[in-house]
């Protein structure tokens, strides 16, 4: 007899060509079914101005420092970093075990003044405002000596463990490489002594060859969810010209990267109506001077949502096994994301 044939893969094995690792895709999973706790019920919506919030224009921060009445993008030093530029030389270890200073600076970024809205909410032009910073950001710090890496980065939602809603993200500028980046890199390096070829341009052309996980395209930019996704609602947003720093981009590329930004936020909280929570990493290479041509710098979002109120646990196959498990084919969630429309809901 034969058997139904689901429309995406529902065992398999997909190499993540970046990490050097197997995605494991049991995209049959995802209907199974969930007893975990229901959602806490819904706070009352932000308001423009917070007079509690220490990121909004005026305030006072925790530390005592004042917020200026910012009206665009404000960067300012975190009052409380986890690395900081003078940490303590840590006693030496006994071997086999090792130790080294963990040193750097630590900043916040705020996206807007407005306390009541999200990046997805923001016009293309603030948008391409923040990207700015992300590259002078990246630009300044990466010329102190003491750097090998500048991490921008924001986490969004409260299953993420953000704690105040007002729409940031972070910078760490550290006097060491980030494992992620470092797997990249050396990916990235191998691929092209190997093949000849950059591994982001390939990856960049398979995905238009096949076209179903494109989220997002127009001359300078392209945004998908990769063919090995580890998360189910994993989105890459590439510039298309290799860069390893995103401060090397011209002001069509910005805005070229503006608007895929706002394609793929506005799409996550229009999936379910709701503000879609992330972590959001800018992927780039170090700061040391190192010869890093064949890194090709983007954006990665890593959702924790599977589905509504539904986490993505890392557990057995991820945390014991060392291999991601996904519930979801990728097909599967980006024909998803590709039938919402891309004007947010809120002022629909």
């Amino acid at each position: 007899m034969m058997q139904h044939q689901l429309p995406y893969p529902t065992w398999e094995e997909r190499w993540h060509p970046l990490r050097e690792e197997w995605v494991i895709v049991a995209a049959h999973r995802q209907g199974r079914p969930w007893l975990g706790a229901t959602a806490p019920a819904a706070a009352p919506p932000p308001r423009a101005y917070d007079p509690t919030c220490y990121l909004c224009p005026g305030n006072q921060r925790i530390s005592g420092a004042q917020n200026p009445n910012y009206s665009s993008v404000y960067v300012f030093d975190n009052d409380h970093p986890c690395v900081g530029p003078e940490s303590p030389e840590p006693a030496p270890a006994p071997p086999p075990y090792r130790t080294r200073r963990a040193e750097g600076l630590a900043r916040v970024i705020c996206y807007s003044p407005r306390h009541d809205i999200t990046l997805p909410q923001l016009e293309v032009a603030e948008i391409a405002a923040i990207v700015q910073v992300w590259q002078g950001q990246t630009f300044d710090l990466g010329q102190r000596p003491e750097v090998q890496q500048v991490l921008i980065f924001e986490n969004k939602g409260e299953v993420v463990g953000v704690s105040n809603p007002h729409p940031h993200g972070q910078i760490y500028a550290t006097n060491f490489t980030w494992k992620t980046f470092d797997t990249e890199r050396e990916a990235m390096s191998r691929y092209q002594r190997h093949e000849g070829r950059s591994l982001m341009a390939d990856i960049i052309a398979a995905e238009q060859r096949d076209g179903r996980r494109v989220l997002f395209e127009d001359a300078y930019s392209i945004a998908f969810v990769p063919y090995f996704a580890r998360y189910a609602y994993e989105v890459y947003v590439v510039p298309k010209r290799g860069v390893a720093h995103l401060h090397q981009l011209g002001s069509a590329e910005v805005e070229s990267l503006a608007r895929a930004l706002k394609d793929v936020t506005v799409r996550f909280d229009n999936l379910w109506q709701q503000p879609f929570p992330y972590v959001m990493p800018l992927h780039q290479a170090p700061t040391d001077g190192g010869d890093y041509r064949d890194y090709h710098a983007f954006i990665g979002f890593l959702p924790p949502l599977r589905r509504p109120n539904t986490l993505k646990y890392l557990a057995g196959p991820e945390i014991g096994g060392g291999n991601f498990l996904s519930d979801t084919a990728p097909e599967a969630t980006a024909a998803e994301l590709r039938a919402v429309p891309t004007q947010h809901y809120s002022q629909l």
